[in-house]
């Protein structure tokens, strides 16, 4: 061998040692991005379920508060029926009350009028 091809050889075979050290630095840093891109599968596959998850829930939640508002409607609705009930009871008090004072009222004049009947018919009497 020439002396001139032995640096050459080296040369070579140093290029080949590094290149050979990069591919297999890349090939485990292929196989590290393969197992990180497997995690990260795994992972959007919980997210999406727990995003449906989290979307029926919503839901039901939604369903309930129409539920609920719509109940609370009906309970407005009956309170003002019992209040406007309320009222006209309270009206009706009130008009018995002055009817029941007026009665008295007709009660007492009858009753003086029965007594001076009485009274001028024992006097007619004697």
């Amino acid at each position: 061998m020439k002396p001139s091809f032995t640096p050459f050889l080296g040369f070579l075979i140093d290029r080949i040692h590094r290149y050979l050290s990069k591919l297999i630095g890349l090939r485990s840093s292929v196989g590290s991005s393969k197992e990180e891109v497997e995690r990260l599968q795994k992972e959007k596959m919980q997210l999406k379920e727990e995003e449906g998850k989290a979307s029926k829930e919503m839901k039901l939640l939604q369903e309930q508060f129409s539920t609920l508002s719509e109940n609370l409607e009906k309970l407005k609705l009956k309170s003002e029926q019992k209040d406007k009930q309320i009222e006209t009871a309270e009206a009706h008090v009130v008009a018995l009350h002055k009817r029941s004072a007026d009665l008295l009222l007709e009660y007492d004049r009858l009753l003086e009028d029965n007594q001076n009947l009485q009274a001028q018919a024992t006097g007619h009497r004697i």
